[in-house]
């Protein structure tokens, strides 16, 4: 049986074995491994056989991590060793698969794709051959709404019907690819147990209705029970030093903030005003907890009742380590964070995070009253209906100054920069917030218009307790199980409202060998032999789409285009000069285009002479046949390919005029990132001064108590370095460039363009 074994992972190159993968799973048999124990010197070495192979190992126990069997099933299923191992440290996604169940929603990851579903089946594909005792556990999933018929099963396995679903609607993943939809509270322990202490450790322990500190001087046994010698921090009267003999239940690891509950002692004496009941607190809500080093900020991540408990607790993650575990209770787990940051209250002792709700009150006469009292608005004077973006006219009054653009909080830079980038001055994605959406998501979208598009342009400002709303809806929805706290790449997130959300038609559509590719954002790549120093954005994308191959299907509406850089740290340039416009008439694969010497109707694209010194380092090397056979009658270019362009029928024969209309796309906002933090700076006019800059971390009111700062400034010395040659500009000293002219050149993450045409369209 399973169970008659004991399962490890390799997580350390054992010597002598280095041909071992790590992320390897091994068995022993229980019988034999407690005898290896027991005449075991003080190395410890166990003959394991590895899944797939009949022959035993000796392998250090130090190179291994010991699994439980359900544990080892989940982790049989990922085939890849170095994937397997990853996932194991992912701790917390390994612990939520185990409190998954059959009927529980789920989203699952397929192709690329966020599909929704129900799983109707946990268990073995095929049951385990021997000698294997396990194989790997799988999830059935039945797909739901609009993701039905993106499946590849009906529910059978080899011809063996595990569940039953429609033809092509079902799907059998690793649980690596399934997160819940809604978190899963596993069942309390009724066999709830002691955490141990040790002499050294720092505790807290509980006499006459109060928590006290102290540290463990002994432990020892008493009548039967345990009883724990603490010297204490203060003794009952309030006086340092002393030490006092505690029963063993009564103590806990770590110094617990006089608010916690849910250890092992009696806590219903303390005292608790239940004038504080907030009944809309939820899972995901953003809250606060009176500790006894001060206020204590952060997020509920589970709300039940715990063993020997009636009252509805409530598991926090906090943002900094004054919490007692990751997650479990009596060695149950409940939720998972990082160590030290868990905390169990009584959910009554929490209330909504007052550094937001105050802020509204201490800023409210800071902002202005815009729009017209006659439009309609929300409860908390929100404009309902859609708000125009503001104008070069509106900026100074609306958007220059501190406590302007949108607050920052916890890790949310990225989504800060992204949406004051999108829509403070642009309306060129607005058809997101008004287009019809799936009902699940609707409130998503309503959460990007209410709260933040609407008050963003109508006010200058947005608090940030409105963008934790919306990483709370996102990861409650399942698209990430860290959107709350975690940092993300611009991308990530945008990807996630436009495609997964709100089912926007993609941006962008590339053509590559005759075959269009979808895409909402563009990456450049750029091979190893280019010759750019200084190069501009409309170079940098040329040379990508020529070392890929690529052209463009139709005019974008909207161009997000990904600088290149080696990961977040590694830039591959200096500097990157901005280019104000974006033309792409020669990036188009359809369509008329001017031979670039004469100007007449060009008829043929040279690849090789893209990068000939001999030519401009922007553009695309297009000729009419005449000048063709001209360029290519030196004797360098005539071994060179040339190739057809795909011209309109209504252009043969007819040539083009000189003033032939060029497809251009204007700049209108910049991302940048230095050491993780993500700024954005906006082209809000038509003039070259016409720049801001926009922080939503720029500053700090108070330390752990206090709230982040959002500031937005006119940047025009932008526009001096713009004009400058390029010569001139390539000799800058970085850190002697006025201003914050240096973050826009030098740590260029992602560029935005609009089409003023085509958006009309859109």
């Amino acid at each position: 049986m399973a169970s008659d074994y004991l399962y490890f992972i390799l997580t350390e190159t054992p010597e002598y074995y280095g041909h071992i993968n790590l992320g390897r799973i091994c068995h022993i048999r229980r019988f034999k491994y407690n005898t290896e124990i027991t005449n075991s010197g003080s190395t410890i070495k166990l003959p394991v056989f590895f899944m797939g192979s009949s022959l035993d190992n000796k392998i250090n126990m130090s190179c291994m991590k010991e699994l439980n069997l359900e544990e080892a099933q989940l982790l049989m299923a990922i085939l890849e060793d170095h994937e397997r191992l990853k996932w194991f440290k992912e701790r917390d996604a390994l612990q939520t698969a185990l409190t998954l169940s059959e009927g529980a929603a789920v989203t699952v990851e397929e192709g690329g794709e966020m599909l929704r579903g129900i799983i109707r089946y946990i268990g073995h594909q095929i049951p385990p051959k021997y000698p294997e005792p396990i194989s790997g556990v799988f999830f059935g999933i039945e797909l739901q709404g609009e993701d039905k018929g993106k499946g590849n099963t009906d529910g059978s396995y080899r011809s063996k019907s595990l569940f039953t679903c429609e033809k092509y609607s079902g799907i059998f993943a690793p649980f690596n690819r399934v997160w819940p939809v809604v978190p899963a509270s596993p069942p309390p322990s009724s066999h709830p147990e002691t955490e141990d202490v040790s002499p050294g450790d720092r505790v807290t322990y509980f006499v006459e209705d109060h928590f006290r500190h102290g540290m463990v001087v002994e432990v020892q046994k008493k009548g039967g029970e345990h009883v724990v010698r603490i010297s204490t921090d203060t003794d009952e009267n309030g006086k340092t030093g002393g030490e006092v003999e505690v029963p063993l239940q009564a103590v806990a690891k770590g110094e617990i903030p006089a608010e916690a509950e849910g250890m092992d002692f009696d806590t219903s004496q303390v005292e608790t005003n239940t004038d504080d009941i907030y009944t809309n607190l939820t899972v995901d809500s953003v809250v606060e907890v009176t500790l006894a080093t001060g206020n204590g900020y952060g997020i509920i991540r589970w709300i039940g009742t715990l063993p020997d408990r009636q009252e509805i607790m409530a598991g926090l993650e906090l943002e900094e380590e004054y919490g007692v575990s990751d997650g479990t209770f009596k060695g149950q787990r409940f939720f998972s964070c990082p160590q030290r940051r868990a905390l169990f209250v009584k959910l009554i002792s929490c209330r909504p995070d007052s550094r937001f709700q105050s802020l509204a009150a201490n800023y409210s006469e800071m902002m202005p009253k815009y729009g017209n009292a006659e439009r309609e608005t929300g409860h908390n004077g929100v404009l309902l209906d859609p708000v125009p973006p503001i104008t070069a006219e509106q900026v100074k009054q609306l958007l220059i100054g501190r406590m302007k653009g949108i607050q920052g909080h916890c890790n949310s830079c990225y989504m800060d920069a992204a949406l004051f980038s999108l829509f403070s001055c642009s309306s060129v994605l607005d058809s997101m917030l008004f287009k019809s959406t799936n009902p699940r998501d609707a409130p998503i979208q309503k959460t990007l218009l209410h709260d933040i598009v609407n008050p963003l342009r109508s006010k200058g400002f947005v608090e940030g307790q409105h963008i934790m709303k919306l990483r709370q809806q996102l990861q409650s929805q399942g698209y990430s199980r860290s959107f709350t706290t975690d940092e993300k790449d611009p991308e990530e997130f945008l990807n996630v409202i436009m495609h997964h959300i709100l089912a926007l038609d993609p941006l962008l559509k590339l053509s590559a060998g005759g075959k269009v590719q979808d895409s909402y954002c563009y990456q450049i790549f750029l091979d190893q032999n280019h010759s750019l120093v200084l190069p501009t954005v409309q170079q940098l994308l040329e040379h990508s789409f020529h070392s890929a191959g690529l052209k463009l299907a139709e005019v974008p509406s909207c161009f997000m285009l990904q600088m290149p850089r080696f990961g977040k740290k590694f830039k591959m340039f200096d500097k990157i000069i901005p280019s104000l416009e974006l033309d792409v008439t020669d990036l188009l694969s359809e369509g008329p285009q001017q031979c670039m010497i004469c100007g007449n109707l060009a008829q043929v694209e040279c690849t090789e002479c893209f990068k000939d010194p001999a030519f401009s380092q922007t553009g695309f090397k297009i000729f009419c046949n005449t000048c063709a056979a001209q360029v290519h009658s030196h004797p360098h270019r005539r071994s060179h390919v040339l190739v057809n362009l795909d011209i309109p029928k209504a252009y043969l024969g007819h040539g083009v005029p000189h003033t032939l209309t060029r497809d251009k796309l204007e700049l209108f906002a910049v991302l940048c990132i230095e050491t993780s933090h993500y700024v954005s700076f906006i082209k809000y006019g038509p003039n070259n001064q016409d720049w801001i800059f926009f922080d939503s971390m720029a500053d700090r009111q108070g330390e752990r108590d206090g709230f982040n700062i959002p500031e937005v400034h006119a940047c025009p010395e932008v526009g001096m370095y713009l004009e400058m040659p390029p010569a001139e500009l390539a000799n800058q000293v970085p850190r002697d460039m006025k201003g914050v002219a240096k973050r826009l050149f030098c740590d260029a993450y992602m560029y935005l363009y609009q089409s003023t045409s085509m958006c009309l369209y859109r």
